[in-house]
């Protein structure tokens, strides 16, 4: 996209400080009733329809209330979030439907940001905190969510028929249902742009999800019942446009984002069965994009990144309904296009919103990468993929944007009136998080992100024969279906030994635990106390078949090593990792940080050599620096990245003299040299050095003085362990 308008984010800043004015309609007080903090727990039986598992998928889910969080930096964060939902009046999330059904708003301010009584995205926070709420509610089936959600649902119910009964304008279709007039629809379908309407079918995208979550999490059949008039609606305004007329309509800058409609109808219709709705999710093919990444063609540079995330997802829905193989390539593709060549170490994707050139990290790191809703929506496709095809890829990928990106999102800090949660998570070196996001697309993901932790934890094969160890969180795991609680003790993000206990039940089971592709210092599994003989290569599963027992235990233990990894543009531009968890240098300056590592290392040639542990948990130092895991939220400036520097071939205080220069590889001598150790002894060391000096010099990189002053600082080093 050659030209590009102002971001949304942007706009927030400018609007920043302008309080939300409350709206027309009324001015009684909210029903504190329903904003009560909990004093009971509802019954786990309550009624709920899950949307079918198609026959596409070779593993499922298990469905959120099947899987409780145990004690952690999870739990507290999600206990962060659940005081939110508790606490946050639901007229204040109504205020703008209810006025725009010309009802009495109660008195009640909307909550600001993006939800003002004028905003054009007004609407689409109340999607997210349905969302929130309902799964708030499944995770923990307390009587007062419940209630909230059903209150928040029967007043949007009670909009959606005062719109068709005396709307103004009336709605096109009795099944309209927003926080504003159908206007932005009618002006979307004569190609108006972007700020003159936002996007309107995003916002219609995050009610509806949020209804069908009301109705699949927490059995409330009205919210059904709103969604499906909904759809019916979109299929009202949308079946009759020519293909020609959406797939211009999709392509234009933000006012054409839909987030995931094609999956919210795929979904819909799996429940309702009508054509209509799975017709309305065909009418949202992007089909230029699809066309191209269908065919493995990347033109994703300059193209808004969380406007197109979700619509793969969607693609996979409709692979799912449809079977046309197009639409589940370009899931696929799309995937690849971003995991890796677009991903910076926390694993989100991004600059200022945007997607930028295939492997430009290094080009790109500012205060506005990483865009906090593009990685919620990234781990969505990510889930989904795997449900086609049990990739441990997609798995790896996934615990990197959630432990690193996600849980790192919630400031720990409580609230009631703020999500706190990040918008954009700068990479650049000295930048800050900023957190709040009240009212914006970061805020919603925001409070969706943290009440859903435990959701990709365990999957099961589709016929029920597997389960598969995803994530060693700690948790409990319930299995009606085979009669099973596993209990997972775990002190995830921390290092240490995971163990699962089979609590009820067993029988025959394929357990398929997770070797993440960071556990290079070995992985090693007990059952009962018996080390168990078997493989594990990193980035795969390993699976341990058996008639399990009651008490069974099964110990996990992959020890954390320290390790690098490079910008792909840029591989003098690195970030330091411990196991899966992100560390970043603390320090208020705004340069890169010059960090050099070789002239310490010892003949172990490990980065435990020049990195040192600090005294807290998982906190190090190193060049005057502290590091400290990134999951840790606060507002300390901090660097993700880091300059490298070894201009020089030196072993600890043999310095040669010689630089250290790169073959066409990117890689230095030093970089060859190192990637061999350990070195059991001094003479070992020495040999490699003068078999690799060899080869530089016969590769035109060291002349011969070189080579020989190389060989000697090795002799002369002092590099014992």
């Amino acid at each position: 996209m050659s030209s590009q308008p102002p971001t949304r984010r942007r706009l927030l800043t400018l609007a920043a400080g302008t309080a939300a004015a409350p709206l027309a309609h009324g001015a009684a007080s909210a029903h504190a009733a329903t904003d009560a903090a909990p004093t009971a727990i509802a019954a786990r039986g309550t009624s709920v329809v899950s949307v079918p598992a198609p026959p596409t998928w070779s593993v499922v889910p298990f469905a959120l209330d099947r899987v409780a969080l145990g004690n952690g930096v999870f739990r507290q964060k999600r206990d962060l979030m659940l005081e939110y939902a508790r606490t946050y009046p639901a007229d204040r999330i109504l205020a703008v439907f209810r006025a725009n059904a010309g009802l009495d708003t109660r008195g009640a301010r909307p909550p600001g940001g993006w939800e003002t009584s004028d905003g054009n995205l007004r609407g689409h926070y109340g999607g997210h905190f349905l969302t929130l709420v309902a799964q708030a509610y499944a995770d923990t089936r307390e009587l007062a969510l419940k209630t909230k959600l059903d209150h928040l649902v029967g007043a949007l119910g009670e909009c959606q028929k005062a719109l068709a009964q005396s709307g103004s304008p009336r709605p096109s279709h009795p099944g309209y249902l927003a926080a504003y007039p159908e206007t932005q629809f009618i002006l979307l379908e004569s190609y108006t742009t972007y700020p003159t309407i936002w996007a309107p079918y995003y916002t219609c995208h995050k009610i509806m999800r949020g209804l069908l979550d009301a109705h699949t999490l927490a059995g409330n059949a009205e919210a059904l019942e709103i969604v499906s008039k909904m759809g019916d609606w979109v299929h009202s305004r949308l079946g009759r446009l020519p293909k020609a007329q959406l797939e211009r309509m999709w392509s234009i800058y933000i006012a054409g984002e839909y987030g995931g409609m094609n999956e919210v109808m795929t979904d819909l219709y799996a429940l309702t069965g009508r054509a209509e709705h799975l017709a309305a999710a065909r009418c949202f093919d992007n089909t230029a994009l699809l066309d191209a990444c269908a065919e493995g063609r990347d033109i994703l540079d300059g193209r808004h990144a969380n406007q197109h995330i979700p619509q793969f997802t969607g693609y996979l829905r409709m692979f799912d309904h449809t079977g046309e193989e197009e639409y589940a390539a370009a899931a696929r593709n799309f995937w690849g296009m971003v995991a890796g060549p677009r991903t910076y170490s926390l694993g989100g994707t991004g600059q200022g919103e945007m997607f930028r050139a295939r492997n430009a990290v290094a080009a790109t790191l500012d205060d506005k990468n990483a865009e906090t809703c593009a990685t919620y929506n990234m781990l969505k496709l990510s889930r989904q993929l795997f449900f086609h095809e049990p990739d441990p890829a997609y798995m790896d990928y996934y615990e990197r944007g959630l432990t690193n990106h996600i849980l790192a999102s919630r400031r720990d800090t409580r609230s009631t009136t703020s999500p706190l949660v990040t918008y954009f998570v700068g990479m650049g070196p000295g930048v800050v998080r900023e957190y709040d996001n009240t009212g914006t697309c970061c805020g919603g993901t925001g409070m969706e992100n943290h009440t859903k932790y435990q959701d990709s934890v365990y999957f099961r094969s589709a016929d029920g024969s597997a389960l598969y160890v995803n994530l060693y969180l700690a948790s409990t795991l319930r299995w009606p279906e085979r009669g099973l609680v596993i209990e997972q003790t775990s002190d995830y993000p921390a290092e240490g030994v995971r163990t699962l206990t089979f609590r009820e039940g067993g029988g025959t089971l394929d357990l398929k635990l997770r070797v993440p592709s960071w556990a290079t210092g070995g992985f090693t599994v007990t059952v009962n106390g018996v080390r168990q003989r078997v493989v594990a290569e990193p980035g795969s599963y390993l699976t341990l078949s058996r008639d399990w027992q009651r008490g069974d235990r099964v110990s996990v233990s992959a020890p954390y090593r320290l390790r690098i990894e490079k910008a792909l543009d840029d591989p003098t531009v690195q970030s330091v990792f411990h196991g899966p968890v992100l560390l970043v240098a603390q320090s208020q300056e705004q340069a890169f940080r010059v960090l050099s590592f070789y002239k310490g290392f010892k003949l172990r040639g490990d980065l435990t050599d020049v990195i040192r542990p600090e005294g807290r948990p998982m906190h190090f130092t190193t060049h005057g620096l502290t590091l400290a895991p990134f999951f840790v939220a606060d507002d300390t400036r901090y660097h993700a990245y880091f300059r490298r520097s070894e201009p020089v071939v030196v072993f600890g205080a043999a310095d040669s003299g010689v630089p250290n220069r790169t073959r066409a590889d990117g890689l230095t001598f030093l970089d060859v040299l190192w990637a061999q150790a350990p070195f059991e002894t001094s003479a070992r060391f020495v040999a490699v050095v003068r078999a690799l000096a060899d080869t530089w010099l016969s590769e035109g990189l060291f002349t011969r003085a070189e080579r020989d002053r190389v060989v000697a600082a090795a002799v002369g080093a002092n590099l014992r362990n």
